[in-house]
């Protein structure tokens, strides 16, 4: 479980009709503290990269997650490694997300431009309709 906000926009991409994955890079925050005999200890800051796994639950963070954003995140961590260009090998650690929930209210949060936007009040009235919930 890690509680952090989100270093850069979500990175998704797509591979087979039903697979997608959303990379995301997480900070989170220590804060600091003093001790006892007046030593100050710094905030520390670590930063996390994660992916997020499902058609739908990628487009969910390429829609709504920005730069910023505070997000709970649970899910596992991974290893793995890879040969660099230079041929040296590199290891990472990644957060494998099951579950995330934003955590910054809406109007705070960065709005993506809505691709269509009713013109007219038939159209608005029409849309609302189809927003409403059936209780």
């Amino acid at each position: 479980m890690l509680i952090g906000n989100v270093g850069k926009d979500p990175e998704v991409h797509y591979y087979e009709a039903d697979t997608a994955v959303a990379q995301i890079s997480l900070a989170t925050t220590e804060r600091g503290y003093t001790l006892q005999n007046g030593t100050k200890v710094p905030d520390r800051t670590d930063w996390h990269t994660g992916g997020v796994f499902g058609k739908s639950l990628a487009k969910t963070v390429e829609k709504y997650v920005h730069k910023g954003d505070k997000l709970y995140v649970e899910g596992k961590v991974r290893y793995r490694s890879y040969d660099d260009k230079q041929g040296k090998r590199q290891y990472v650690t990644e957060i494998w997300a099951d579950s995330l929930e934003m955590l910054t209210p809406k109007n705070l949060s960065r709005q993506e431009p809505q691709a269509h936007e009713p013109s007219t009040r038939a159209e608005q009235s029409e849309e609302h309709k189809d927003n409403q919930l059936p209780f």
